[in-house]
């Protein structure tokens, strides 16, 4: 097997079929037929199953996707070792995000990177976090930035910071700049929230439910919005309230837009991590962009983590789930 054929199959896979991926890839149908023919040939089974209408996985297929990846991926390492050989500082970075995270602090950093490295071809891409991660571990994103850590020993994650949430309302809502009690005070306000979308979840929607569960407080009237924008523009016209980090707020409540709640007994966070491909090689202009985005971020954001001391940098095995402190 050859990384040129593995590719091949990823592509098929990734793009629903040959016709799509010869497309992606160029190249005529019959070649691409072809490939995957001499590949299924050497492994002795079907990679791929038509079923009503459509090309699917087989059961070989799904187990070979990862080791596929893991391959073409290190193919792309040792193609940008050599060549970071002759030219140190240039060749492309990419970095994938979550878009709730895209705002001023990171068009800031891009900025100071781009600036340092004028001949490095920089891209980004925004995606949920679990799309993050993907792209990072087939090596379509020398870098990503998501919300908590992945538990897949294929990458290294590490902490930047834990960002406080905030309960944000719109200026004339009768709770707006006080305080209540608790959290259950707030049980009949109707919340705004990122849809939860099966197959693409992203933490961020999870953690009104999660905290109103955690406070055995069962369900909450709410309303799906997937722009962060949008959701800001609803509450800042009273069609509800919703919890944002402090960041994603920062620029309404200094322009006097939207206000906040402060609720007595919920202190909540969610951690935004910088993940990189465990083993992966990093060219001298992706180091620098991380250190660029380790020491703004820590820097701007209050630390490296919720404790001050810098995190391990390998994940932890259990898995994540959202963060909900309770206060005294």
């Amino acid at each position: 097997m050859d990384s040129d054929a593995l590719n091949t199959f990823l592509i098929v896979h990734r793009r629903g079929g040959i016709s799509n991926a010869a497309k992606a890839l160029h190249r005529s149908q019959p070649a691409i037929s072809r490939r995957i023919a001499l590949l299924e040939q050497e492994l002795g089974v079907p990679l791929f199953e038509r079923v009503a209408g459509r090309t699917r996985l087989s059961d070989a297929g799904r187990v070979m996707v990862p080791y596929a990846e893991r391959a073409v991926a290190a193919a792309q390492d040792a193609e940008n070792a050599v060549r970071a050989l002759k030219q140190q500082n240039s060749g492309p970075v990419s970095v994938a995000v979550v878009g709730t995270l895209a705002g001023g602090l990171l068009s800031r950093i891009l900025k100071r990177f781009a600036g340092e490295h004028p001949d490095v071809g920089l891209t980004l891409r925004t995606a949920t976090s679990a799309e993050v991660s993907d792209l990072v571990r087939r090596g379509d994103a020398t870098i990503g930035l998501r919300y908590d850590r992945d538990a897949s020993r294929d990458l290294d994650c590490e902490l930047l910071f834990a960002e406080p949430l905030q309960v944000v309302c719109a200026l004339d809502h009768p709770r707006a700049g006080g305080r209540v009690a608790r959290l259950a005070d707030l049980r009949d306000e109707r919340w705004i929230a990122f849809p939860e979308i099966p197959g693409r979840r992203e933490i961020t929607a999870s953690h009104v439910f999660a905290l109103f569960q955690t406070h055995g407080l069962g369900e909450v009237e709410w309303t799906p919005v997937d722009s962060l924008t949008a959701q800001k523009r609803l509450v800042e016209a009273g069609f509800g309230i919703a919890l944002l980090s402090r960041s994603n707020a920062a620029e309404e409540i200094e322009s006097s837009l939207i206000s906040t709640i402060g609720v007595g007994d919920l202190v909540a966070s969610h951690d935004v991590v910088a993940v990189t491909r465990h083993g992966g090689f990093l060219s001298a202009a992706s180091r620098r962009l991380l250190e660029i985005i380790r020491a703004d971020y820590t820097t701007t954001l209050g630390g490296r983590g919720a404790g001050g001391s810098r995190p391990a940098t390998r994940p932890s095995r259990k898995a994540s789930r959202p963060r909900a402190r309770l206060g005294a």
